[in-house]
């Protein structure tokens, strides 16, 4: 089966479809490319195909930052505008004048 092509793109600001956290994706995995342990971890019932594009964000919700691994099925465009305070969001991303999030040159600061 061939890898779909990612609906997100790195520096997207985007929020998971049901658990309340949002983030900034830094890396796309055009399949599952996590461990057998951590897929199996997720129930049943709500566990998504592996042929689908997985995103690595620097996640927060309420309480804490992050990292997380998400399906593309669980994720949708976060348009709230929202500032997001992820301590490692600075070090990795430039803030675009639309509110996205380009990746920053290695080596510039």
């Amino acid at each position: 089966m061939e890898p779909r092509v990612a609906k997100f793109r790195i520096g997207q600001v985007v929020k998971h479809r049901k658990f309340p956290f949002r983030g900034v994706i830094f890396d796309v995995d055009p399949v599952f490319a996590n461990s057998e342990e951590w897929w199996e971890a997720i129930p049943a019932d709500t566990r998504p195909t592996k042929d689908q594009p997985f995103y690595h964000l620097l996640a927060e919700n309420a309480e804490t930052e992050y990292v997380a691994y998400v399906s593309e099925q669980n994720l949708v465009p976060d348009e709230s505008g929202a500032p997001l305070r992820h301590p490692q969001l600075r070090d990795m991303f430039e803030r675009q004048a639309d509110g996205g999030f380009r990746l920053r040159v290695s080596g510039a600061h």
